[in-house]
């Protein structure tokens, strides 16, 4: 096998394809910056946790593969990655998440000692994760914590400690992450009740649509009520708004259950994360 080959073998392992999930981390880590710095954090943060946020992602997916090799090979939709399928080895793919998350904490050391600290913690997180599915019956959660946690790192990055401010956000966007990944998991409930697999949509059952519309309410209704004293004024409520228009939207693309609905709904869900964003930028520079 070339090189070139080898290299697009790395690149499918880590959905470089698949921009979406790296969006999902993206978006709220990034509104966390503009929160903490009250405004522009300067291009150095936004560059560092863009490419960090990018690299972790990677990982992680490098990880999950090599953690559900053998459940992946029962699942239509993962049965063909990399890892599965055996066109990469359970070292290979640990050896290459291991390089993208060294590289990632190369770029954490050019912050501050606050960050650096908390990124140990944001790892051991990223590493429970894909084993959380066998023992928890909500493993989404033990996942919006991962997904969340850019949101403390950013303040502690700007401001060298995490306050009270970051904790709530990072719960109102565990509600989110809940919310979209509920949608995936039923994407592959049959395949997940059929080999065992844990899932929120699982254990939810028929009170899934609900649970996941409640979820994403609970996401704005916690970042509107957490930043009110900023004062941000009409671009972050619009943004709050445009927000809750695409959770509307997914309610009709999930309310039948169907495979092709439920996973256009978790695949565009990073577009509510960039109006909350958009919003929180917007108003920043207004002020």
């Amino acid at each position: 096998m070339t090189l070139a080959q080898r290299f697009a073998l790395w690149l499918d392992l880590v959905r470089w394809d698949r921009p979406a999930g790296w969006l999902l981390l993206l978006w709220p880590t990034l509104s966390a910056l503009w929160v903490a710095a009250h405004g522009f954090p300067g291009w150095h943060l936004i560059a560092v946790f863009t490419l960090g946020t990018i690299l972790m992602r990677s990982a992680g997916c490098c990880l999950n593969d090599v953690a559900d090799r053998e459940f992946d090979r029962h699942v239509k939709r993962t049965a063909q990655r990399p890892v599965t399928a055996g066109r990469i080895g359970v070292k290979e793919a640990l050896a290459v998440g291991a390089v993208l998350a060294l590289l990632a904490f190369a770029l954490v050391l050019t912050t501050n000692a606050a960050a650096v600290a908390w990124s140990f913690a944001a790892l051991a997180v990223a590493v429970i994760y894909p084993y959380a599915k066998r023992v928890v019956s909500m493993p989404q959660a033990v996942l919006g914590v991962a997904f969340s946690f850019g949101i403390p790192m950013a303040f502690a990055a700007v401001q060298s400690r995490v306050p009270l401010l970051a904790w709530v956000l990072l719960l109102g966007n565990l509600f989110w992450v809940l919310a979209y990944d509920t949608e995936y998991a039923m994407v592959d409930r049959d395949d997940d009740l059929r080999i065992g697999i844990k899932t929120s949509a699982i254990t939810l059952g028929r009170a899934d649509v609900a649970v996941v519309l409640a979820c994403y309410a609970a996401f704005l209704a916690i970042w509107w009520v957490a930043l009110a004293p900023r004062e941000l004024g009409w671009p972050f409520l619009l943004g709050i708004a445009a927000a809750a228009a695409q959770a509307a939207w997914h309610w009709r693309l999930i309310r039948e259950r169907t495979r092709e609905g439920c996973f256009q709904a978790f695949r565009l869900n990073h577009w509510v994360g960039f109006a909350v964003f958009s919003g929180i930028v917007a108003s920043y520079s207004l002020k």
